[in-house]
């Protein structure tokens, strides 16, 4: 496969080389680790075993990825992110790392908060090893799926109106149970706590060597119920300035500022910048939180760079429309045939060539 290298930074690219070589395995001969994001049923549980936590963790995944993951990092979202999720990603890397499991190298699949729990574990790693007298894991590249590690106001929301009975934050309150299925009450509030934007963003904020794949949508989910109470354009529950990568939280409607979701290239507003190596790769005007990793399809996906899309073998199209009286040109660019695959399906075939 030839890669076009004009516009890729060097450890962008060194994850695109890895990602053309001859494999056998799931994702390019590496073992993939999949970091699940929140189960809002578990705020609601007085407590949770061990084996349910594992359980919901498998179930998670059932859409498409469980069947293409080595393991996963399974955490409790009753817990807060540098207690319980750290010790239990704790365990797992120190795990990892005896038994040699990443010596290959590693790819990570994160969903929404695993986002923002794969950032710490990233910043932590090397200490945790270190301590242990062993190698730090070797993870080549996170492909990250609706991120939240920018946060999500969603999350805020649920702690102002938690216990709240008043008429004056019904419509919050609608909003935040249609996310979370449930009223939120102060006691159940656990990883919520750290998924505020402002909490997130003061989390693990240290650059990363490891490249993140962004992978994002702008669909409704809950009827619609929550995107007012997000700026910008969302997928339901995370707003574009995180699930881009963006280093700051902005109302923007774009990944980029040359190509809208839909594919339509025109100016449009994107985050002023990214954190260090982030790099948006698909975006689809509809897909919603849950369709990025789940069942759904009839989306037309567009790509955030050519040379990245080109880099990790997606087919790309160009096509151009007319409309209206004056016979306006619009250009649209998207990735070919995609209304006919999910996007977490869209990713893996197109990276496991």
């Amino acid at each position: 496969m030839t890669i076009r290298v004009s516009s890729l930074t060097r450890p962008l690219l060194a994850l695109l080389l890895f990602l053309t070589l001859p494999v056998s395995a799931q994702i390019a001969g590496k073992n993939v680790i999949l970091v699940h994001g929140l189960q809002p049923g578990q705020l609601m549980q007085e407590s949770i075993t061990a084996n349910q936590v594992e359980q919901d963790g498998a179930s998670y995944w059932s859409a498409f990825w469980s069947q293409h993951a080595d393991d996963r990092l399974d955490w409790s979202s009753k817990e807060r992110l540098q207690q319980g999720i750290a010790e239990a990603a704790y365990d797992k890397v120190i795990g990892w790392a005896r038994s040699g499991f990443c010596n290959d190298g590693c790819v990570v699949v994160t969903h929404s908060t695993g986002d923002l729990v794969t950032r710490y574990l990233l910043d932590q790693q090397d200490i945790w090893t270190e301590a242990a007298g062993l190698q730090p894991l070797n993870i080549l590249a996170v492909l990250d799926f609706a991120g939240a590690g920018g946060g999500s106001e969603l999350a805020q929301l649920a702690i102002d109106v938690a216990g709240s009975e008043s008429w004056l934050t019904a419509p919050i309150r609608a909003a935040v149970n249609a996310y979370l299925g449930f009223t939120v009450t102060p006691d159940k509030l656990g990883v919520l706590e750290d998924l505020r934007p402002t909490v997130a963003r003061q989390t693990a904020i240290g650059a990363t060597a490891v490249p993140r794949l962004r992978f994002v949508g702008g669909g409704n989910e809950y009827l619609g119920a929550t995107g007012p109470f997000l700026p910008g354009t969302d997928d339901g529950v995370v707003s574009l300035h995180s699930a881009c990568g963006g280093n700051q939280i902005q109302s923007i409607d774009s990944c980029v500022g040359y190509r809208q979701l839909d594919g339509k290239q025109t100016s449009v507003s994107a985050p002023a910048g990214l954190y260090v190596n982030h790099y948006p790769v698909l975006m689809g005007s509809d897909t919603h939180h849950g369709g990025t990793i789940g069942a759904q399809r009839g989306v037309t996906l567009s790509y955030a760079a050519n040379n990245l899309s080109a880099g990790v073998n997606f087919s790309v199209a160009t096509e151009s429309t007319t409309s209206g009286w004056w016979l306006w040109k619009s250009t649209y660019n998207t990735v070919k045939n995609s209304a006919n695959a999910t996007m977490s399906e869209q990713v893996f075939n197109a990276i496991s060539l």
